[in-house]
């Protein structure tokens, strides 16, 4: 199997717990890291990759952050793009209503109204800490600032979530991605970019999309196993992934990405 690159989404998929990599996944990255470029593909925030990246041992390697809205190499933002400040308002308005709070992500900052068990389980699988506020004074200091945010997160319930989903769908459907990570949590992103976008942009010029394998299990993963020369769903993933992949590796808490490459990337 001859590939150049090899991208990887992170919770599912490459990572074996919910919060890391295994030993066997840390020792066949670093047996074709010197052969293959490593690129970490994932909805996470910087700093909740960054630490995964230097456990593989892949540091000298870009990463592609909240699906491809912001793209680093190191310290230096290779691209970026934001969901304006106005439809995180509307966003705001429509979710309030129906009591879903939102997790704004911007760059490294990453804002929340008030702790929940939700929200711990990202302190904790994430390993990075967000910042309590209201949210109408986030998108006040963001608009003084002339920010917008890289990903929103919402956050409720199952029924609220199944609420609110198509009335997002029916107002943001042509400018934002939205996609529901679970039952009870949404998250929104620009409509322009994508993962693939961002393994675009990574592409050297001796580089095309066939010399690319890529691994993943969940919706915004599908794009990229589609058009990559490889996409390989794990186990776990959903049905509908999984419908499309070109091959299936075992359960992401199996190892499955690290025995694929065992087996088929033979250095």
């Amino acid at each position: 199997m001859d590939f150049k690159i090899l991208c990887s989404d992170l919770d599912g998929t490459l990572l074996t717990y919910k919060d890391n990599v295994s030993d066997f996944t840390i020792s066949e990255i670093k047996r074709i890291k010197d052969y293959l470029r490593i690129i970490l593909v994932s909805a996470r925030m910087p700093q909740s990759m960054t630490y995964i990246q230097k456990n593989l041992g892949i540091e000298n390697e870009p990463i592609i952050c909240y699906n491809g809205a912001l793209v680093l190499h190191g310290t230096k933002e290779l691209f970026s793009t934001f969901i304006h400040i106005d439809q995180i308002a509307s966003i705001y308005d429509m979710a309030n209503k129906v009591g879903i709070q939102l997790g704004l992500y911007s760059k490294s900052e990453w804002y929340v109204e008030m702790d929940s068990e939700r929200v711990q389980k990202e302190i904790k699988y994430t390993k990075t800490l967000p910042s309590f506020r209201d949210t109408q004074a986030t998108i006040g200091d963001w608009r003084d600032r002339k920010m917008g945010a890289h990903k929103i997160m919402l956050m409720g319930n199952k029924e609220n979530t199944d609420n609110l989903f198509p009335i997002l769908q029916e107002n943001f459907n042509q400018t934002l991605n939205l996609y529901r990570s679970n039952d009870t949590l949404i998250e929104i992103a620009p409509k322009t970019v994508s993962k693939l976008t961002a393994i675009k942009l990574l592409l050297e010029e001796h580089e095309s999309l066939k010399d690319v394998i890529a691994f993943g299990d969940n919706y915004n993963d599908m794009e990229m196993l589609q058009n990559v020369g490889r996409g390989i769903a794990v186990a776990n993933a959903r049905d509908e992934v999984k419908s499309i992949a070109h091959d299936l590796a075992l359960k992401n808490s199996e190892d499955g990405v690290a025995h694929y490459i065992k087996q088929h990337i033979l250095i």
